[in-house]
């Protein structure tokens, strides 16, 4: 009776846990939640911190807060940075995914990069219980992309997956439910915006914050030189370095390529080192199916055809490849019997 009584408040959860944003899935219901992975965090007079604001409202506050108040990413590179933001931020997601229930304790399934170390699989499972989940499973990432992405990785045959997130880029080769090769690497959504920040500096000499660089990325962000000159243009508003008044400047598609050019060659090196590794037959199987993007990352223009040129392989997005590796997540959580060789094991 009580176990009934438990399933029915607390509704079992698959958490996306990114650098940049955070997706929740319920069971039964999908995808529900979509926020940043931002707490802003208030200290009083006495130093006692308090939660003043999670996800959408608090990412507002980036770059913008007072000296009493701090807007803190608790994820870095995929993994906690900080333990104590994290599980407020993972509590504050489940209560708001709960806010009927007083009692809300659900199973949760968390994705990991597939290069965190044991201590960082922990960190994230003892926050999750620590925010009042019941049972936390962990999936790795570019497993849980690719079953959202609807590649059939359980097949006796080779797909490939690369999952580009705000802090990591994962690339793996599933074959038979498991991983036959998995690599990450640093470099993700954050990495590009590091990039025009310091271009900007460098070449405009103008200060620019995270959620400008962001957005220049997303407007006007490109994987190569565009074929019409410079492109596309935008202005840019910021703080001038030398003398620290305001002013704006306009850049082009083309700078922006030119900024991200050496974050996206690391990418594409990253990919073609394991091209190199994978078995011959799975290669076979790679070359016909070619190779499935995912994440945010995947939507920055002629990205897949950046990576199409230089493999010479068959590049595809997948369809909504922000809310793959949730979905994948959430597939999982609803067909475990399906997928329960995909689940790390402690």
């Amino acid at each position: 009776m009580f176990k009934a009584i438990s399933s029915f408040l607390s509704e079992d959860m698959g958490l996306d846990l990114g650098t940049a944003n955070t997706l929740v899935y319920v069971k039964g219901k999908g995808i529900i939640l979509n926020e940043p992975s931002v707490v802003a965090i208030a200290t009083d007079h006495k130093n006692n911190k308090s939660v003043l604001a999670v996800g959408s409202e608090a990412k507002a506050m980036l770059g913008r807060t007072p000296g009493s108040i701090q807007a803190i990413r608790p994820m870095k590179d995929g993994v906690i940075a900080d333990f104590d933001i994290a599980e407020a931020m993972i509590k504050h997601f489940i209560k708001k995914v709960h806010k009927k229930s007083f009692f809300a304790n659900p199973n949760i399934v968390i994705c990991v990069p597939s290069g965190a170390t044991n201590v960082e699989r922990r960190a994230i499972k003892e926050s999750a219980e620590a925010a009042g989940a019941k049972k936390v499973f962990l999936i790795e990432e570019p497993v849980a992309a690719a079953i959202g992405a609807g590649l059939p990785i359980s097949d006796p045959s080779g797909s490939m997956v690369v999952d580009i997130g705000g802090g990591t880029t994962e690339i793996a080769v599933l074959s038979l439910g498991g991983v036959v090769h998995a690599s990450s690497i640093k470099v993700g959504g954050d990495t590009m915006d590091d990039a025009i920040v310091n271009f900007m500096r460098s070449v405009h000499k103008l200060a620019i914050g995270e959620a400008t660089a962001e957005k220049i990325k997303h407007e006007i962000g490109c994987a190569g030189i565009p074929d019409n000159g410079d492109g596309k243009t935008m202005t840019v508003k910021g703080r001038d370095l030398i003398n620290g008044l305001p002013r704006e400047v306009v850049i082009s598609e083309r700078q922006v390529a030119e900024a991200l050019s050496d974050a996206l060659s690391q990418m594409i090196t990253a990919i073609k080192r394991s091209l190199e590794v994978v078995p011959p037959e799975l290669a076979a199987d790679i070359v016909d199916k070619g190779i499935m993007l995912t994440g945010g990352g995947a939507l920055l223009q002629r990205l897949d055809e950046a990576i199409r040129v230089t493999t010479g392989l068959p590049v595809s997005i997948a369809d909504d490849p922000l809310t793959c590796v949730a979905r994948g997540t959430g597939m999982a959580l609803e067909e475990n019997h399906r997928h329960q060789d995909v689940f790390l094991s402690d």
